[in-house]
């Protein structure tokens, strides 16, 4: 697969000595309009890369804030093809790598092929399918690397070397490092090892690594930082869009994102 934005952002991130930050949504939460603003206010306020999780009825992955947060935009009848045309025109007014976070079911409704073909022509440059084995990753692979899309495996603390040594050939654009074990939320602690962890990543995935779950702020952000390339910030951003209830979040989703990203920045790479 050719290089795609995640790839060549990274690179650029390396080259700087900085860690990326990559920042999650859930779209459709509040509505969409809402969604496609915060990721350009995201963006400004210095993410480098954007998830924007698709709603999903049993987000098994998913802690009770983004649990909530898709089950809003569900009940308002938020669907793919809608979520795939806002990110067309978000990608009309933003440069950085926009990555989609959903469950297989979805894709595999919508269609494979099809699936992979419309996110890449909207501009989407990479998805994360967490509750997709990665011994049967092997279909959707095939048409997201056609289309450019990088398909981003998960890694967990649990992960044995024999499925590191598998996940190795079929990881594109980065590895997504779960720091805990269990679901998504931001965390006042992280007990795992985390330099153990990554060492054990690097060892069979050459490909940069980023480390998400449990990141609640730009101290446990700095914490974290020294031990990957990236790191993910979601249910910290989602929860200020739901205590918003009906004003505008962007404001303080700017100053978290503005604070973090303060935190981690001239920090050397691990």
């Amino acid at each position: 697969m050719s290089e795609n934005r995640i790839t060549l952002c990274l690179a650029g991130l390396a080259r700087r000595g900085k860690k990326g930050l990559i920042t999650y949504i859930t779209a459709g939460d509040p509505d969409l309009a809402a969604t496609a603003r915060l990721v350009e206010t995201m963006v400004s306020a210095g993410a480098d890369m954007v998830e924007i999780g698709i709603p999903f009825s049993d987000p098994v992955a998913d802690g009770p804030v983004i649990q909530q947060a898709s089950a809003r935009a569900l009940a308002k009848g938020v669907r793919v093809r809608e979520i795939i045309r806002m990110c067309a025109a978000v990608r009309q007014r933003v440069t950085a790598p926009l990555i989609l976070m959903t469950y297989y079911n979805p894709v595999f409704q919508y269609g494979l092929a099809d699936f992979a073909r419309d996110a890449a022509s909207a501009g989407v440059d990479g998805l994360i399918v967490p509750d997709l084995p990665i011994e049967e990753s092997g279909e959707l692979l095939g048409h997201t690397d056609q289309y450019g899309l990088a398909l981003i495996p998960l890694a967990a603390p649990t992960s044995t070397a024999a499925r590191l040594a598998a996940m190795a050939p079929l990881a594109r654009g980065f590895v997504y490092c779960v720091s805990v074990t269990g679901v998504t939320g931001a965390r006042q602690e992280i007990h795992t090892d985390l330099a153990k962890f990554m060492h054990r990543v690097r060892q069979y995935i050459s490909l940069p690594a980023a480390i998400g779950f449990g990141i609640s702020g730009p101290e446990s952000a700095a914490r974290v930082a020294p031990h990957c390339d990236a790191l993910v910030v979601g249910s910290a951003i989602v929860n200020l869009v739901a205590r918003a209830k009906g004003s505008d979040p962007a404001p303080a989703v700017a100053a978290l994102v503005g604070e973090i990203r303060k935190a981690i920045d001239g920090m050397v790479k691990a």
